[in-house]
């Protein structure tokens, strides 16, 4: 299996999926791709806007993508993808699309398979068992909280430390040890804004110039860098 797992697209000041290029880039290979795009947790703009956004960002690193919305089958378009990319945006509507055209079992199937699948954000997400460590408004309900399952611990992406200034609710941590409290045992990798997990070879890497912060119920939490060995969060 192998993933590229990205906390965000963009860095204040940058331009959209900037950052992540060359990383997707080493990942795809040196030969051309044109992988699968999943535009669904696009909500105030189209899936055609949003196709040609990560499209220009690819080309431009050697390779390119197509929106599955533009295939009549979408079963047969991912069982038919060179990779896999699913973009950011709403988590929950991400989640209740990919179920109401039943890709949960073939998008897994396929990533299991060897297929490379690439994240950012809503994308990151879809990556966990479930959808349940989001930021995101539930806009929308999806039949289930259960998500691709490709990896066996949650991710919170943009994972921030602390609370702006003059804003008394709950921290990011906070609501993590709420989802923890109800769901002991599982690990939640707090994923900061610019960092990136890079899963091959059954090695999982951290990526980018922040630390990741991880939890577990009953546990201080855990500052790990990219020199730490993260393969202990694939042990189920």
């Amino acid at each position: 299996m192998r993933l590229l797992l990205i906390s965000n697209s963009t860095n204040a000041g940058e331009e959209y999926l900037d950052y992540p290029k060359e990383e997707i880039r080493k990942f795809l290979g040196d030969k051309p791709v044109k992988a699968l795009f999943i535009p669904y947790a696009a909500v105030t703009f189209p899936f055609s806007e949003y196709e040609k956004k990560v499209q220009n960002r690819f080309r431009e690193v050697g390779h390119d993508i197509e929106s599955i919305h533009n295939f009549q089958d979408p079963v047969k378009a991912v069982e038919n993808a060179k990779a896999i990319v699913v973009g950011g945006g709403n988590t929950w509507q991400l989640l209740k699309m990919v179920i109401d055209n039943k890709l949960i079992d073939p998008v897994r199937r396929k990533i299991l398979d060897g297929t490379a699948y690439i994240g950012w954000s809503a994308g990151s997400n879809m990556a966990c068992p479930t959808i349940c460590t989001t930021n995101d408004m539930p806009i929308i309900e999806p039949p289930s909280f259960n998500a691709f399952n490709l990896i066996p611990f949650q991710i919170n992406p943009h994972y921030l430390d602390a609370n702006p200034d003059g804003h008394a609710g709950e921290t990011r941590q906070k609501r993590i040890e709420e989802f923890l409290e109800v769901n002991p045992g599982i690990y939640v990798a707090g994923l900061r804004e610019g960092t990136m997990l890079l899963l091959e070879n059954n090695k999982l890497k951290l990526k980018g110039p922040r630390k990741l912060r991880l939890f577990r119920k009953g546990d201080e939490p855990l500052e790990l860098s990219v020199n730490d060995d993260l393969g202990f969060l694939l042990k189920e």
